[in-house]
């Protein structure tokens, strides 16, 4: 047991440090860092980052579209249906105790341990203690993306947490374990549901593959009919947001009437359309490396013969590929603890750690530049405090 919260105490300082160092030159309000220059509205900067003044309306009417008017948005009640209900639903326990910002950082800030915790008890099956414990640092911090979101309020840490926690337990065997939390992540967003699509195949595929070679075995036992049911709940998270969606707003479909916040195309690689409103620009090489790490990790897995963790890269990967959106590597975060997995072998190496220590200053940089820019527009804090 002792040993087991020294682990949950060092992950927390893993999760902790850089998003403290992330804040700190907001909370002291320096002019600037390294030369880039800062905001100087302190923490506000951090609160305001998008979409975390959104899920602060969300926390404060729970789409009410009585009181949304209360705040000076100008967005339709149906754009906040986006906005899945989970997240905001703890800032709004958490806030009595301290204020809905500082909830929405705090919510952030135990998902991210989480997260990390979990990524760390998975990534362990694969490698060393020592070298489980350098993965997680590594994941704390990289893509840079990942540790911005760590660092201001967003959906992504609790979503990350729980999709890691219920594969944790999927590969544990654990399904109804592995359900709840996939419904966790469904109450939290949407892309949930490709979580219940990659485990049905994981479980369906090798079945109608056995079907194959052996005709007369029966296609489904007692068992996968329990897997089955058992990630059933994820589905069945979605469902529950729309019909909450129905009495709140009076829109059982709210989430496809919210405006611009679908970025799926038909046709595959539209981002690379510059014309395309959240893409807006044509500097966009970064995008096949996205990409090509994507496919390579799958194809690693594969070769791992990983294939629950295959059809989840899959999955994620696939609907990727159909995002018009100039911010692609948030909707691939849910992908990247998999691609750990599959590069763990490298990532251990001593020319990858040599490489960490060029890229920390790079990624902290990027990482205050991109928060001090990501700032919505706040005339009056007063509804949101």
């Amino acid at each position: 047991m002792l040993a087991k919260f020294k682990v949950i105490f060092i992950i927390s300082l893993i999760s902790l440090l850089p998003t403290l160092f992330i804040w700190l030159p907001f909370f002291i309000r320096a002019e600037s860092v390294w030369g880039i220059p800062l905001p100087k509205d302190g923490m506000a900067t951090i609160v305001a980052n998008y979409d975390g003044p959104l899920f602060l309306v969300v926390a404060k009417t729970f789409y009410n579209p009585n009181l949304v008017g209360n705040f000076s948005f100008g967005l339709p009640n149906e754009y906040y249906a986006a906005h899945f209900p989970l997240y905001p639903l703890l800032i709004r326990l958490i806030a009595p105790l301290t204020g809905f910002p500082y909830a929405m950082l705090l919510v952030t800030t135990i998902s991210s341990i989480l997260a990390l915790y979990f990524f760390y008890l998975l990534i362990q099956k694969y490698v060393e203690r020592k070298d489980a414990l350098w993965i997680t640092l590594v994941f704390s911090i990289l893509p840079a993306r990942w540790l911005i979101v760590r660092s201001v309020g967003s959906t992504e840490p609790l979503f990350l947490a729980m999709i890691i926690a219920s594969v944790y337990y999927f590969k544990q065997k654990k399904y109804l374990l592995a359900g709840t939390l996939g419904f966790l992540a469904q109450l939290t967003k949407s892309p949930g549901i490709l979580l219940f699509v990659a485990y049905l195949l994981a479980i369906v595929y090798p079945k109608f593959k056995e079907l194959g070679d052996h005709p007369s075995n029966q296609l489904f036992k007692l068992a996968e009919i329990k897997k089955i049911l058992s990630i059933s709940l994820i589905p069945l998270g979605l469902l529950f947001v729309f019909i909450f969606y129905k009495i709140q707003l009076n829109d059982f479909f709210a989430y496809f009437h919210s405006g611009d916040n679908i970025h799926l195309f038909l046709l595959p690689f539209q981002i690379f359309n510059y014309s395309q409103p959240w893409v807006g620009t044509f500097w966009l090489e970064e995008v096949i490396f996205v990409y090509l790490f994507g496919i390579l990790g799958l194809l690693k897995l594969i070769k791992m013969k990983e294939y629950d963790l295959a059809w989840i890269v899959g999955i994620y990967f696939a609907s990727i590929l159909f995002i018009s959106h100039r911010d692609i590597i948030r909707y691939a975060l849910p992908i990247v603890p998999f691609l750990f997995v599959a590069f763990a072998d490298t990532i251990v190496k001593k020319e990858f750690k040599y490489a960490m220590l060029v890229l920390i200053i790079p990624i902290y940089l990027c990482s205050l530049a991109y928060i001090s820019q990501n700032v919505m527009p706040i005339s009056d804090w007063s509804p949101l405090l």
